[in-house]
Order: C-alpha cells, then sequence, then structure tokens
C-alpha cells in the first residue's frame, strides 16, 4: 500500500498492485485495473518513488532459493 494525497487534503493508502496508469494533466490521474480514477496532489514522480520503496519492501522480504547440489 502507499499513500496519496488527494485534492481535499486527506490522504488515502492505495493498493499499488491495482495501479494501471499514472497521468499528470497537469493534475495528477492514477487509473486503476478496475478503471476508476484518482485524482491526487501528488506528481507522477512521487508516486513512482513510493511504489518502487513499496515492492523494495515487499521482495526484500522473500527468502533466496537454494538449489541442492549434486
Amino acid at each position: 500500500m502507499i499513500r496519496v494525497t488527494k485534492f481535499d487534503g486527506n490522504s488515502m493508502m492505495l493498493n499499488a498492485d491495482w495501479i494501471q496508469s499514472i497521468e499528470e494533466t497537469p493534475d495528477t490521474v492514477i487509473t486503476l485495473t478496475t478503471g476508476s480514477k484518482i485524482l491526487v496532489k501528488d506528481s507522477v514522480a512521487e508516486i513512482v518513488a513510493a511504489f518502487t520503496q513499496y515492492k523494495r519492501n515487499q521482495y526484500s522480504m522473500l527468502q533466496p532459493v537454494l538449489r541442492k547440489q549434486s
């Protein structure tokens, strides 16, 4: 989940895995895989940085796969 700020100043947590696209028009519009659109104050760069950190944290918890040597 990433935090985004709506135009009314309230923040919300967004499931980053549902993001299909992000546009600056000049306001930032996030389109979800459900077809819903969310208008936010955050820039595309800020959202991409939050998404990248979210994924980095997600994958850092994975345990390495060890192969059995023959």
